[in-house]
């Protein structure tokens, strides 16, 4: 049976740790004074093009980000920081497509808040937050100068992609680190309307992350889902990265579960390629419902503040599913694309 977070105890825990961070950071700015202001930010923009069968296909893949076909904007990107002492804020804009698709158009302001959020460093080791901020579960994030490869895995695109709420994050040691949270549920980033709440958490040992998430039924009734993250530095030039997942949800009977891999070699100090692998499985009424594997390979072109990225892209369903037309208008199991996407930060 799905346990349901006490509502009042949840919201009465929440607003006393705000309450506290407030008091305490209004102490903190009167012993420290000195602060500092930062901008930075990103814009992309993309080519990308589908083929089946000798002509353009008609549909895209159903993973977020990157879908238009022809010349399209991904998204401009502003974050703002300003800090004084031991405390400061962070507000994040984004403005066009992969912005609006990621903060759900409707959201907050009309999709333009990605992140917004106070910070206490506590300590050397202790740091707090409250705010909206990007979840901590998954390989990649939504921010394409800081993927290696620039369309979306389904992992990503099927688990949360931000949180309001409060975090504590510890770094127990140089290797080791903690954070725990409480927020809304699943993608509710304005007002929990459900009357309950999340909880999750990270456990980082050298460069590997185990992921947690739990909440008693949001919008969207999620329940639980676990999340590895990590990779390792086989040689100098050669990295692999590894992401795995399961998801139940309880309320629905559904989930998904999945792995990617992201083998990456770095040719030069300006260019390096690298392949993302992946299986990827919902589940509806406890039976697999679409599984499928994609490829993905990517180059990575640097020149000062921009990085161009050529990259081709198989996506292959089992045969019971064809979410794809091809240029007949007739449905298929596979799709294959090609884009060329340009990245410059700031």
């Amino acid at each position: 049976m799905k346990q349901i977070i006490n509502t009042k105890f949840a919201k009465n825990i929440f607003l006393s740790a705000l309450a506290l961070f407030s008091t305490v950071t209004i102490m903190a700015q009167e012993e420290d004074t000195s602060s500092k202001f930062s901008l930075s930010g990103s814009i992309d923009a993309y080519y990308r093009t589908t083929f089946k069968d000798g002509g353009d296909a008609t549909t895209a893949t159903p993973t977020s980000f990157a879908n238009q076909t022809g010349f399209a904007l991904g998204m401009a990107n502003l974050i703002g920081t300003y800090e004084m002492g031991k405390t400061g804020v962070v507000v994040d804009l984004v403005f066009g497509p992969r912005g609006t698709e990621a903060t759900f158009n409707n959201d907050i302001l009309n999709g333009v808040i990605n992140q917004a959020y106070a910070y206490w460093n506590v300590s050397d080791k202790t740091t707090l937050t409250v705010g909206r901020f990007n979840t901590w579960v998954g390989y990649e994030v939504i921010a394409p100068a800081a993927n290696f490869n620039y369309s979306v895995s389904y992992l990503f695109s099927n688990g949360p992609f931000s949180h309001l709420g409060a975090k504590a994050d510890f770094a127990l040691s140089d290797d080791v680190s903690l954070m725990l949270a409480i927020t809304n549920p699943w993608d509710t980033n304005d007002i929990s309307a459900s009357g309950t709440y999340a909880v999750g958490g990270q456990l980082g040992v050298y460069g590997q992350f185990l992921n947690a998430y739990y909440d008693g039924g949001g919008q969207g009734g999620l329940g639980f889902e676990i999340d590895y993250t990590g990779g390792f530095d086989i040689s100098e030039d050669f990295f692999f990265g590894i992401n795995a997942a399961y998801n139940s949800n309880s309320e629905t009977d559904s989930g998904f579960y999945g792995a990617a891999i992201y083998p990456q070699f770095t040719t030069s100090e300006s260019f390096a390629i690298g392949l993302r692998g992946e299986y990827f499985a919902a589940t509806q009424d406890g039976f697999d419902d679409v599984p499928v594997t994609a490829l993905t390979l990517t180059g990575s072109f640097t020149k000062e503040n921009l990085i161009l990225k050529p990259e081709i892209r198989l996506d292959s369903f089992g045969s019971d599913n064809e979410p794809f037309l091809n240029s007949n208008g007739e449905a298929t199991n596979s799709l294959s694309s090609f884009a060329l996407a340009a990245i410059y930060s700031f």
